[in-house]
């Protein structure tokens, strides 16, 4: 899937040392040379096998990767094998929920208000478990995204609430991400060392 690049308004954020940490994860991120990032994206396409394939069957989401992310798009294919559902977050609008959108690999791609490859058309779905791409994460479980706050007003909007895993690269942990009144503890969170669980959910427990 190929990658994209966030608009502006992803980085706003009233944090000066939260944008600073923002920008310094997202330089690191990017200088991972190519075999490094795809080493670490295999050994984090694997734990995530691990941790979701026991489960059964269920609905999921993920987002298309921008900046060096990790790509979840084959193990995505590989859950709708197993029966899996998935679903791509939609930003249809600034200071709003996001909607969730079905995809396939043979999903017809658009792109959205930013420049993130989305379906382009496909059924409205609410999703179980929430994949979050992030820049920086803490030991409590917090993640530091691009600072648009979409998945922080997405997550106190849905009703239940989903499982939510955080995915990204070791580097991007920090001691504390200074987490403000609207940030929401991740479930779990995936690096290429390992799952870090955070809450005993039982849909974790395989």
């Amino acid at each position: 899937m190929p990658a994209s690049t966030p608009s502006s308004e992803h980085i706003a954020d009233s944090s000066v040392l939260r944008a600073a940490l923002r920008r310094e994860k997202l330089a690191l991120r990017m200088a991972q040379d190519e075999k490094t990032r795809l080493a670490h994206s295999a050994r984090i396409e694997a734990h995530l096998s691990a941790l979701l394939l026991p489960l059964p069957p269920q609905t999921i989401s993920f987002c298309a990767p921008v900046r060096g992310e990790f790509d979840a798009g084959p193990l995505a294919a590989l859950l709708i094998e197993q029966g899996w559902t998935i679903a791509m977050p939609i930003a249809d609008a600034a200071n709003s929920p996001m909607c969730f959108r079905g995809w396939t690999p043979s999903s017809t791609m658009s792109v959205d208000r930013h420049g993130i490859p989305i379906p382009a058309s496909g059924p409205a779905i609410v999703p179980g478990i929430v994949l979050l791409p992030l820049l920086a994460f803490d030991a409590r479980g917090f993640r530091l995204g691009y600072g648009g706050g979409y998945f922080d007003r997405t997550l106190a909007a849905m009703v239940p609430q989903p499982l939510t895993i955080g995915v990204g690269f070791e580097l991007g942990r920090v001691a504390d991400i200074l987490p403000q009144m609207h940030d929401i503890p991740l479930d779990a969170i995936v690096t290429e060392t390992g799952v870090m669980r955070h809450a005993q959910d039982y849909r974790l427990l395989a």
